[in-house]
């Protein structure tokens, strides 16, 4: 089909900010805003229509939420959910039950707060078990030392999980946030927070468990215990003492937070979606409000005792943490992506690639399989916020134009996005603990690339079973 010339001005400066971002010549956040620029420039759009997605309602999701993920982490509750797993007697100081405790803990703190925040933890964390189980081979239980490849696994563990487990909630990761903003965008449609958690848990669930198994056999302790864990796991929670004011006003803010993300699922099952109450929370209490209401209250709640014995907040200003980087990069990628759309580029594209896709009975599953594919390899080479800006309207065009199922090929390539294991650079996980030393290279793209075949075969059978099963809410 003929472009239009709004699309034949796009399709340049396109082309532009993608190599931009898979090179990184420039911050991907200064990137985004270069294309929203030169699109006001090259007349592609007006700059209202341009800039508009910079005030999309996911991105106070992404405001609130961050504040919440700061305060968690500032007063270290992140660091009493992993010592508490940790210090459960079934974990004990057997290797294999250590790694799973790791990757639970992992999982289940960056399915709240940000993949790296997690993975820095961690590290701090899993470096103080190893120190302590080679303190306590060295004072004469020479046969509790674990192999070196423990080590190994132990920190790829913490790189895996940590990025896995971003796909449990809509916020556990930005390029869920950028996934769920093109679907509304583009197909209209929009995924609750218990929505997307009933596609997401299952997947983490499922690829943790594997990655477990996988590390496990490739990285094995050469031991039956390892002496030593249970003492420093002790000493450390020890050293939290009792809860302050500060971590029980972040709990009580987060805890409201995630209730009011799950009510509106959850009255819409109960009562349906014809039912006032669940019309009146869709109109007025969207998950940015939502996340918004609870980074608020940690500005009115309590804190701890200043020195001059005045009582601060749970959170002040100027602890306020916000990745402006990210924020300035989904309105970018948004932006580009909707006009991909409106000046029929995204359609053009699809066509062009329709021609590839075989025909017949076959052609949704091949279509899943493909963005599937794609998001992972673009991912090994580019951040994942990016990869998902790339993707995800393409994956949607290719849908579209061979007649599938475009809100599911959408999913897959929001999902696949962050399911970069092989190379140090494909996540800031990955380069965090590779920055240990103690990760051969070969070790990490051997099971990164296992995680990675696993990740294109569970994504493209489970948005297959989405397809059929899944009600949207």
């Amino acid at each position: 089909m003929p472009l239009s010339p709004e699309a034949q001005s796009l399709a340049p400066i396109l082309i532009l900010v993608v190599v931009l971002w898979v090179t990184e010549a420039l911050p991907l956040a200064v990137t985004a805003l270069l294309g929203a620029v030169a699109c006001v420039l090259a007349g592609v759009a007006p700059a209202k229509e341009v800039f508009r997605p910079f005030a999309d309602p996911l991105i106070f999701l992404f405001i609130g939420s961050f504040l919440l993920a700061e305060s968690i982490r500032l007063h270290q509750l992140d660091r009493r959910l992993a010592f508490w797993l940790l210090s459960v007697r079934w974990v004990g100081e057997r290797p294999v039950r250590i790694l799973s405790a790791v990757a639970l803990v992992s999982v289940l703190i960056s399915a709240f707060i940000s993949n790296t925040c997690t993975a820095a933890m961690m590290m701090a964390i899993v470096s103080g078990i190893l120190v302590a189980v080679e303190q306590g081979a060295g004072s004469g239980a020479e046969a509790s030392r674990p192999a070196p490849t423990f080590a190994t696994g132990l920190f790829l563990c913490v790189a895996f999980a940590a990025s896995i487990g971003g796909l449990a909630t809509p916020i556990g990761t930005p390029t869920n946030l950028i996934g769920l903003g093109f679907i509304r965008e583009r197909l209209g449609v929009s995924i609750s927070f218990l929505g997307w958690c009933s596609i997401g848990v299952p997947i983490v669930a499922v690829m943790v468990t594997f990655m477990v198994l996988v590390v496990s056999r490739l990285f094995p302790a050469g031991v039956d215990r390892l002496e030593g864990v249970t003492r420093f796991v002790a000493a450390e929670r020890a050293r939290l003492g009792r809860w302050t004011m500060g971590q029980i006003s972040t709990a009580i803010a987060f805890a409201l937070t995630v209730g009011l993300w799950v009510l509106p699922g959850v009255l819409l099952i109960a009562l349906g979606p014809a039912h006032p109450a669940c019309e009146w929370l869709k109109a007025r209490l969207p998950e940015g409000v939502a996340a918004l209401i609870g980074a608020i209250l940690l500005f009115l709640l309590p804190g701890e005792l200043e020195p001059n014995g005045r009582r601060r907040r749970a959170l002040q200003w100027r602890e306020a943490r916000i990745d402006w980087d990210i924020v300035l990069l989904y309105g970018g990628g948004m932006a580009l992506g909707e006009l991909c759309f409106t000046t029929g580029l995204a359609r053009a594209v699809g066509e062009s690639i329709n021609g590839l896709i075989p025909g017949g009975a076959w052609a949704g599953t091949v279509v899943i399989a493909v963005a599937t594919l794609v998001a992972i390899v673009t991912s090994e080479f580019t951040s994942n916020t990016a990869s998902a800006n790339m993707v995800v309207p393409v994956a949607i065009a290719l849908a579209e134009a061979t007649g599938g199922n475009a809100l599911v090929a959408a999913l897959a390539a929001t999902f696949a996005a962050s399911f970069g294991f092989m190379m140090p650079v494909s996540t800031p996980c990955n380069a965090i603990v590779y920055g240990s030393g103690r990760i051969p290279l070969k070790a990490m793209m051997k099971s990164g690339a296992i995680l990675d075949v696993a990740g294109v075969i569970l994504i493209t059978v489970a948005m297959l079973i989405v397809a059929r099963c899944w009600t949207i809410g």
